[in-house]
């Protein structure tokens, strides 16, 4: 199910998923995406690229279905 979390961070989501396809590193990534240090927290920086990436993925196989049914409603 789409969330209206999900509605606000499409731009977010996008940057992960270019992010991962330029091959840039998940500490790159998550500094520049998200304002995050991983050399202060690398626990959570790791977890919220992680978490935020998985559910990006899932927006490009599914999500988008919700997204594009939801505009027509």
């Amino acid at each position: 199910m789409l969330t209206p979390y999900d509605r606000e961070h499409l731009k977010t989501y996008l940057r992960l998923l270019d992010a991962e396809a330029d091959g840039a590193c998940w500490e790159e990534a998550v500094t520049v995406i998200f304002g995050l240090d991983p050399d202060n927290d690398a626990q959570r920086a790791a977890r919220v690229y992680t978490t935020h990436l998985a559910r990006a993925k899932w927006m490009t196989e599914n999500g988008f279905r919700h997204l594009v049914r939801s505009s027509y409603h």
